[in-house]
């Protein structure tokens, strides 16, 4: 599903980036990342995909320029969408270094509960590690 914007987002990118995307427009609005040329390497963001919350236009399509720019021609995209999901997912997480209120720490804590395979992002990567005293101990130089 998309998320249609209200006010659509200009994103400027190298000319290269944009064309790849706009070659891929129709994949991409498969996802629900809408986009259309604005001129040179200006690309307009109509909406972006629901799943995703409410990311930041720029890097979601500079992430997803770099993905095509490594899977080549249209039907290695087709083949992608449920990674690419994967990886757009990701936008939507919450980022090593941002700090988070008690009560985001809580629901986020809570909403791992409930979600099965939590321990791993969408794409295998671990979301929290298991810290013994030792290591506690051993980070402040006391053990």
């Amino acid at each position: 599903r998309a998320q249609a914007l209200l006010i659509p987002a200009v994103v400027e990118l190298p000319g290269p980036d944009a064309v790849r995307l706009l070659e891929a427009a129709d994949a991409l609005a498969r996802l629900g990342l809408e986009i259309e040329g604005f001129g040179g390497g200006a690309l307009l963001v109509r909406s972006l995909p629901a799943l995703l919350g409410n990311p930041e236009p720029q890097g979601l399509l500079a992430d997803m320029a770099a993905e095509l720019a490594e899977w080549g021609e249209e039907t290695a995209l087709g083949r992608r969408l449920d990674a690419a999901v994967a990886r757009l997912a990701c936008h939507g997480s919450v980022r090593a270094g941002r700090r988070l209120t008690l009560p985001e720490m809580d629901a986020l804590l809570r909403a791992m509960e409930a979600t099965p395979r939590a321990a791993t992002c969408s794409h295998g990567r671990p979301t929290f590690l298991r810290l013994g005293q030792g290591d506690f101990a051993k980070m402040f130089g006391r053990g």
